[in-house]
């Protein structure tokens, strides 16, 4: 059987554009589990596109909390944090990556096979961190792109 992001088409960053739902399951080697659902958003900047995800994360049986990143994705799929430190390039039919923020280790995994719904999955290991993240995103509105609309900006 081929692998999945041998048979996806190549993304580009107007692909991504838009609003998706997001569901990410995060599970601890100690088996401690932890889910976010939400949604990520990405629009346009001067520089590439904002991905903003934001969400209800519930670790265990702790009450939820608001949570929320931004990354600048720029030409290239090419993902930066928001303080400007570069993260990793997206494989654009799919497939791994990674990024070394010392001391850990993050190995990643981009699907694409089931496009407009894709997923990405990140293994973390280091001294304090050992973790297995799996998010799954949808266009919000069930078709296309996520293009249905933005989230409004940051208070």
């Amino acid at each position: 059987m081929a692998d999945e992001h041998n048979e996806a088409e190549a993304r580009t960053l107007a692909d991504f554009e838009g609003r998706w739902q997001m569901v990410r399951r995060i599970v601890h080697a100690d088996g401690t589990v932890a889910r976010m659902e939400g949604e990520a958003c990405w629009t346009p900047a001067p520089d590439g596109l904002i991905c903003e995800e934001r969400g209800l994360l519930q670790v265990a049986d702790a009450a939820p909390l608001e949570a929320q990143r931004r990354y600048l994705w720029s030409d290239g799929l090419r993902v930066w944090f928001d303080d400007g430190r570069f993260f990793h390039q997206v494989p654009a039919r799919g497939g791994t990556c990674s990024h070394w923020c010392d001391p850990d280790q993050y190995e990643g995994r981009y699907v694409f096979g089931q496009w407009p719904s894709w997923r990405c999955i990140w293994q973390v290991r280091g001294p304090r961190k050992d973790y297995i993240m799996m998010t799954e995103y949808r266009p919000e509105h069930g078709t296309g792109r996520g293009k249905e609309g933005a989230l409004p900006p940051s208070p």
